[in-house]
């Protein structure tokens, strides 16, 4: 039998980061933990973004995962909403590439694919599959698409390259 592996996945946004924790052994998956972060909308870009960054340093150190994985960011309707996710996804990156642990990205489309088996998922689907796949998660919005990038990554952690910390 193969060694468990955490996996910390994150789908990244200024108004909430959400983000998961899954146990991948062999074809086994168990959830861990999931939430999501939400800085406050009336405070100044950096402190959300400081808020999202020390946000998952807190979870990194309280779950100890062995790799992550996050959503790549998706065309946004305007340049200066493209910004601030690019921003947020920064902010999420840095956390765990910090605590040395390397760091995969998967497209939107992928993630809702491997989970819900088409790549035009809406929320309620990916949060109704991660139920399913998940038994007891009640994971909503956020943090079930957090649980979705990480459960995408441990079907295709094989087959990519992580990127590495340093």
């Amino acid at each position: 039998m193969s060694e468990a592996i955490r996996i910390l996945g994150i789908d990244p946004g200024l108004r909430h980061t959400g983000w998961g924790i899954v146990t991948v052994s062999g074809t086994r998956l168990s959830r861990i933990a999931e939430g999501r972060i939400s800085p406050p909308v009336e405070a100044p870009l950096s402190e959300r973004l400081m808020a999202i960054h020390s946000g998952l340093e807190v979870i990194i150190a309280e779950h100890a995962p062995h790799e992550a994985a996050a959503e790549e960011t998706f065309m946004a309707s305007n340049a200066a909403s493209a910004l601030k996710l690019g921003h947020a996804r920064a902010a999420a990156l840095l956390a765990p590439a910090r605590a040395g642990l390397p760091v995969a990205e998967y497209a939107a489309r992928l993630v809702k694919k491997s989970v819900v088996g088409t790549g035009a998922a809406d929320k309620k689907q990916i949060a109704a599959m991660i139920a399913i796949l998940l038994p007891g998660c009640q994971a909503q919005a956020d943090a079930a698409d957090a649980l979705a990038v990480a459960i995408c990554h441990a079907h295709h952690r094989g087959t990519r390259k992580l990127g590495s910390a340093a």
